[in-house]
C-alpha cells in the first residue's frame, strides 16, 4: 500500500465517541418541535451524514421544517452535547505515533467546524493537526466532499495522491473519491463492514492498531 504523507481523519465515530451528544441534541430538537422521537436506531444513522439531509431522509421533514430542527439541535449541542463525548481508546497513542515518523495530519468532519476546534481543544487533540475543517453554519459547505476540499485546500495540498481519507461511514469513502482520494474504513464507530466495502474502501481497519499497520506499512 502507498505510504500517504498526508492522513485526513473524520472527527465523530473515528475519534471521538459521539452518540451520547449527538443523541441528545437530536431529542431536544424534536422536543421543541413536538415531533415524536424516532427508535433510537433512526437517531444513530444521524451520526456522519449532514444534519439537513439527514432529517430530511430519515423523518420526512421539509427543508424548512429541517432548518427549523437544525437550531434547536445546536441550539442543545452548543450547550451540552458537544461535551457529552469521548475520545475513543487510543487514539492520542496513534496520532503521536503517525506524528513522529513525520506524518501530516488533518480533521475533515461533517459538524460545524467552530465544534470540531472546540471538541478538539477540550481533549487535547488539536495540536496534533495540521488542520481542522468543518462544516460552515450556513450549510454552503455541508458535504462530506466539500469539507474534504476545504481541508485539502487549507494545507495547501495540490496532489491527493499523497493523501488518505480515515473513516467510519460511507459519506467518508464517497467524500474521499469525489476529491480523488482514498480512503480507509474503521470499524470503531457507526457504519458496518459491508456498508464500507459497498462505498469502495480502499482497506477496513478493526481497530487502531490494525489502522496503524496500513498506514505505516
Amino acid at each position: 500500500m502507498t505510504n500517504y504523507q498526508t492522513i485526513i481523519f473524520d472527527l465523530d465515530g473515528t475519534l471521538t465517541d459521539s452518540q451520547v451528544g449527538i443523541i441528545n441534541s437530536l431529542t431536544y430538537a424534536f422536543q421543541q418541535m413536538g415531533l415524536p422521537l424516532p427508535a433510537k436506531s433512526l437517531l444513530k444513522k444521524f451520526i456522519g451524514p449532514p444534519l439537513s439531509q439527514s432529517f430530511q431522509e430519515f423523518c420526512g421533514l421539509s427543508q424548512s421544517q429541517s432548518q427549523e430542527a437544525i437550531g434547536y439541535y445546536r441550539h442543545y449541542f452548543a450547550d451540552k452535547g458537544w461535551k457529552e463525548n469521548q475520545v475513543l481508546p487510543g487514539v492520542s497513542d496513534l496520532l503521536s505515533d503517525l506524528k513522529t515518523v513525520g506524518k501530516t495530519l488533518l480533521v475533515a468532519s461533517s459538524k460545524p467546524e467552530i465544534f470540531v476546534k472546540k471538541i478538539l481543544d477540550y481533549f487535547g487533540l488539536s495540536t496534533y493537526f495540521t488542520v481542522i475543517a468543518g462544516a460552515s453554519l450556513d450549510d454552503s459547505r455541508a458535504q462530506k466532499s466539500q469539507v474534504i476540499a476545504h481541508a485539502l485546500k487549507s494545507a495547501v495540498i495540490s496532489d491527493p495522491k499523497t493523501c488518505v481519507m480515515v473513516g467510519d461511514r460511507k459519506h467518508d469513502v464517497e467524500g474521499a473519491k469525489a476529491n480523488g482520494l482514498p480512503a480507509i474504513g474503521l470499524l470503531l464507530g457507526f457504519g458496518s463492514r459491508k456498508e464500507l466495502e459497498e462505498a469502495g474502501a480502499l482497506a477496513i481497519a478493526k481497530d487502531f492498531k490494525a489502522l496503524k499497520k496500513i498506514l505505516l506499512d
